[in-house]
Order: C-alpha cells, then sequence, then structure tokens
C-alpha cells in the first residue's frame, strides 16, 4: 500500500488538527449547537487521525529497518515483523476510512409494534421493549418513553421511547451505531400465556428505528402541519382523560401522520409528536436524498408481516436466530435480558465486510 491510498486520511488529520484549534477558542461555545457539531465532528476524526500516526509510524520503522540493513545485516531479521506491523495497520486503517453512516452518531426513537397474533403480539412487543430497555441501561443510555398504548392482556399495541447516551458517545458506540440494524419484523415461537392447550403459536412484533433529528436539522414549516386534538384512550377504548390532550400532527406534504397522547398536558403531547415527526421527517429526506443517487438501501420492514422477518425467538428452544447474517444462538433467555451485543456485532461485522467489498 502506498500513501496514495491514504490521501484521503492526510486531509482528515489536517481537518483534525483544525478542529483542535477553534475548539480551543472560547467563542466557539457561545453557539452550542455549532459547538456540538464541532465536537461530534473532532470525535469522529479522532480514531481516523490515531490510525494514521500508527500506520505511519510503521511504515517508518520499516523503512529505517530496510535502510540499516543495507549497511548491518542484523537489521534484517526485524523486517518481517515490521512488514506485519505495516500490513495490520494499513488494514485497520482502511477500514476507519470506509464512509461513515452519517447517522451513527445520533440518539434513536425506537418504535415497537404489536403485529400478527393479537394480544400475545402485543405481550411480546412489551418483552422487546423490556430487552431494548434492558440494553440501554448496560451502555449507560438514558430511555424515556414518549407515547405509548397499552394492550389490556399486557404489552403494549405501540409504544415509542428515545435512547440517549449520555454525554458524547464514542465512536460506534451511540444509540443509533449500535441499534440501527434491529429495525424489522421480529417473530417469536412460544406458548402464549393466553394459551391453555400448551400449543407454540407465532406471532410478531415490529421494530422501527429512527435517528432522532435536532431542530437544525429538519426545516418543519408548522404551516405545512395539520394539528388535530382529540380524548385520550386506553385499552378497550375507554376514555382515561377528559380533556382533549391527544394530538395528531399530520405533515400534509409528505403524508406523514404522528399522534401522541401520554402525557395529560395537550402542550407536551404536541412537543412529544414534534419529536417524532422530525425524526420521521429526516429519515424520510435521507430516503429519498439516496433513492436519488440510485444507492442501495436496506430498508427496514415497515409492515408487521411474519412473513418479512429478520429474527426468530424461539422459546421452546432457547434459540434466537438473525436471518439476515444466519447469526444463531442458543441463549435467549441471555438476549431478552438484555445481552445483545454478540448478536449485534454480528451485524455490524457482515455490514463492515460488505462495505469493504464493495470498495476493492
Amino acid at each position: 500500500m502506498t500513501s496514495d491510498r491514504f490521501a484521503s486520511a492526510h486531509e482528515m488529520v489536517r481537518e483534525y488538527a483544525e478542529l483542535e484549534a477553534k475548539m480551543a477558542d472560547p467563542s466557539i461555545h457561545e453557539d452550542q449547537n455549532n459547538a456540538r457539531k464541532l465536537g461530534r465532528r473532532y470525535a469522529q476524526l479522532g480514531p481516523v487521525v490515531a490510525g494514521f500516526k500508527a500506520w505511519k509510524s510503521a511504515e517508518d520503522d520499516l523503512a529505517a529497518a530496510k535502510e540499516l540493513a543495507a549497511v548491518d545485516a542484523d537489521f534484517a531479521t526485524e523486517i518481517p515483523a515490521l512488514e506485519e506491523t505495516c500490513a495490520a495497520t494499513a488494514e485497520k486503517l482502511e477500514e476507519l476510512l470506509l464512509p461513515r453512516d452519517p447517522n451513527d452518531d445520533r440518539d434513536v426513537i425506537l418504535e415497537v409494534k404489536a403485529g400478527a397474533g393479537g394480544d400475545e403480539s402485543a405481550i411480546f412487543a412489551g418483552d422487546l421493549l423490556r430487552m431494548y430497555m434492558r440494553y440501554a441501561e448496560k451502555h449507560n443510555w438514558k430511555v424515556e418513553i414518549i407515547d405509548a398504548t397499552e394492550s389490556e392482556m399486557g404489552g403494549y399495541k405501540d409504544i415509542s421511547v428515545a435512547v440517549k447516551s449520555k454525554g458524547t458517545a464514542a465512536p460506534g458506540e451511540s444509540p443509533y451505531a449500535r441499534l440501527k440494524f434491529e429495525g424489522g419484523v421480529h417473530r417469536v415461537q412460544r406458548v402464549p400465556e393466553t394459551e391453555s392447550a400448551g400449543r407454540i403459536h407465532t406471532s410478531a412484533a415490529g421494530v422501527l428505528i429512527l435517528p432522532e433529528a435536532e431542530e437544525v436539522d429538519v426545516e418543519l414549516n408548522m404551516n405545512d402541519v395539520r394539528v388535530d386534538v382529540y380524548r385520550s384512550s386506553g385499552p378497550g377504548g375507554q376514555s382515561v382523560n377528559t380533556t382533549d390532550s391527544a394530538v395528531r400532527l399530520t405533515h400534509v406534504p409528505t403524508g406523514i401522520v404522528v399522534s401522541c397522547q401520554n402525557e395529560k398536558s395537550q402542550l407536551q403531547n404536541k412537543e412529544s409528536a414534534l419529536r417524532i415527526l422530525r425524526a420521521r421527517l429526516l429519515a424520510d429526506a435521507q430516503e429519498k436524498a439516496e433513492a436519488a443517487a440510485s444507492a442501495e438501501r436496506k430498508s427496514q420492514v415497515r409492515t408487521v408481516d411474519r412473513s418479512e422477518r429478520i429474527r426468530t425467538y424461539n422459546y421452546p428452544e432457547n434459540r434466537i436466530s438473525d436471518h439476515r447474517v444466519n447469526y444463531k444462538a442458543n441463549n435467549l433467555d441471555s438476549v431478552m435480558n438484555g445481552e445483545l451485543d454478540d448478536m449485534i456485532q454480528a451485524l455490524l461485522d457482515a455490514d463492515k465486510a460488505a462495505r469493504l467489498a464493495s470498495t476493492n
């Protein structure tokens, strides 16, 4: 490999130094949005700069050993090990220079919706939510329920939560970076609590992962939004509120509809709905931009159809299977307790391998 291969890394090292100088200027922090933006970019570039320095040091050491070997044969014995180090650092730097998902530093809006399977699907949706909440707890993330519609038998017909990192997450460790491949249909096989004959049932729930948008990310004209208010209702349609506090937002240009009724205050429900609307508008805009560039998109499954599954949770055999990467493990009990890292890493590794292959 030659230094020409890593020309982009040279540019990133220069940008990193410029950012370091800017962030040392106290006036930068007067604009908090800009300071956060610069901080995120600085954090993104850090691993690349470290990888470049490690590769450059290995290259220099190898060149020096070859030069000295010309006059002293003893130095030749060091060359094979140094060549291995050069190759390893070059491979690592190549990985670090792969195009990044622009959303990888974001928090997420996570939605779980019951699908085929009736009450059992709603119970399973609740189980999935607990699984993600426990995973979030292990990663020291904060989970905030934005809106929820509970089921009479337990669980949720649908629920939306915000998953947020505390402080600035390290590259690749933000909620979106770790959870982005969780979107799709999740199928469960087990004997439901509602089953008296002990038969195994199959049901499904859908998960949607949206990068949370900041106000500066989405230009939202409230003249394009129709706001409807209505009375909140609980399981069975019973009124749980005596005032018209529930809010439905319709973004007329795109047809995106968001409803929230979790809070008692109409204003709070409107703010919650706006958060979800911004996230959906950001995702919609990014999808359209990628489609316009003819980029292949591995879109999340938006319908809750048992035939369109990404993962199966088999309780009788304590087995978890992710069908996209042929991942299987007999530790379903641990997974449901939030031990998702091995499975998520398998998905991330497969994605990285596919991106590396596409660059060669």
